[in-house]
């Protein structure tokens, strides 16, 4: 499943394939990210995301289709691209003893039309470390500063690789409140990252990588809402399988947890509440008692665990 490519988008990928040898790590995805969007690709380790981003920061020269950042090809035109985006490493590899402000007023230098050193300092959290050098900062704080020096030239097109990885809960919602305000600012915003909350919270649209494909794709919504709601219970001794009801628009799956028979029915069509209603009438009818009943609407987790599944099939 692959993303409509507009050519007014801000970054376009049309048919991008990248291979290591006889492998092919990115199988002819296609997608694109309007301005000011922020896009999330999600993925299992070896889905292709590494690969796809270091593509369009410029880092990878495209061995077969097509990809434009504002317009140009990253890798045979980063002269014209690398100016106008930001990129926040996984490690940015700073000097321990530095202090935050000097190693941000270091890379103002590199930086054309650089912010203001406090002003980068302050939008990544950090104005009360200004004065701490870098090796007494925890994990959490360092992501920060790389994000302070992604933000440093006024990115045109941010990519953040695993923004907050390493932060504790307060300071992972700060950051995001960070990067929604350069999102409302106009910047385009390509995220990766294995918080599925933190898809949740961000992403206007997102892609599910799998083995180099895009096995789903859309707002989160739109990803969900192809994966239908989950009705679960026990099945009773008494019961055999085929008495179960057939609930319309729903499928009935049959599985062994802990040494009891367990039915799932998957609700696409009818909805969860009409389907749990159906279920619980027929229930009284047959005066059958449900055990361990849940009823659950579908997630941006189940999707990303059902997709990862199809690997070990």
């Amino acid at each position: 499943m692959e993303t409509n490519v507009e050519t007014s988008a801000a970054v376009r990928v049309d048919g991008l394939r990248q291979r290591y040898g006889d492998f092919e790590a990115v199988a002819g995805i296609s997608f694109d990210v309007a301005a000011g969007e922020l896009f999330a690709l999600l993925g299992t380790n070896g889905a292709g995301k590494t690969t796809t981003m270091e593509t369009l920061e410029g880092h990878r020269a495209v061995h077969e289709g097509t990809v434009r950042v504002l317009g140009h090809d990253p890798h045979r035109e980063r002269r014209r691209v690398r100016p106008r985006i930001g990129i926040m490493l996984q490690d940015g590899g700073f000097f321990a003893d530095l202090t935050v402000a000097e190693t941000v007023e270091h890379w103002r230098g590199f930086t054309p039309a650089a912010r203001g050193r406090d002003e980068a300092i302050g939008m990544a959290g950090l104005a009360e470390k200004a004065g701490v050098r870098v090796r007494q900062l925890s994990g959490g704080q360092k992501r920060r500063l790389d994000l302070a020096l992604a933000l440093l030239g006024r990115p045109a097109v941010l990519f953040l690789d695993e923004p907050t990885s390493g932060m504790d809960p307060e300071a992972r919602r700060e950051t995001w409140r960070t990067v929604r305000d350069v999102v409302a600012g106009g910047t385009t915003v390509l995220l990766t990252t294995h918080y599925l909350e933190e898809a949740e919270h961000l992403a206007d649209r997102l892609a599910i990588l799998h083995r180099g494909r895009i096995e789903a794709s859309g707002t989160v919504g739109e990803v969900v809402a192809g994966h239908g709601d989950r009705i679960t219970f026990r099945l009773p001794e008494r019961l055999r399988v085929a008495e179960l009801p057939e609930l319309s628009g729903a499928r009935a799956d049959i599985s062994v947890d802990g040494g009891h028979t367990v039915a799932t029915y998957t609700v696409n069509d009818v909805g969860l509440q009409a389907g749990l209603y159906a279920l619980l009438r027929w229930a009284d009818e047959q005066d059958v008692r449900l055990d361990g009943l849940r009823a659950r609407s579908a997630s941006l987790e189940d999707v990303f665990l059902r997709t990862a599944e199809g690997a070990t099939r």
